[in-house]
């Protein structure tokens, strides 16, 4: 990621500092005509805090949005899984 940023000065404005997302790393650059991009890696991935078989099972947080728990999920729509029909 350091060598794509220092390659990405050269084609922007601005590029910032890594920054740690906690499920993957990210990068953000303006281009020259001011639109914001963010480049992210692949790891460590989303199987960091839970088994890669219980993913998307329950609403898992990263560590500093934890204490907003209550009011993340007071605002979350409900979500209807559909179920399919019997033939």
């Amino acid at each position: 990621m350091a060598a794509g940023n220092r390659q990405l000065g050269f084609l922007t404005r601005q590029v910032e500092t890594l920054i740690n997302r906690f499920y993957f790393q990210s990068v953000y650059f303006r281009e020259r005509g001011g639109v914001l991009f963010e480049l992210a890696t692949d790891g460590p991935g989303f199987a960091v805090d839970e088994p890669e078989d219980q993913l998307g099972n329950k609403l898992v947080l990263p560590p500093w949005l934890e204490k907003n728990r209550e009011v993340i999920e007071k605002n979350l729509p409900p979500i209807k899984i559909p179920v399919p029909e019997e033939k």
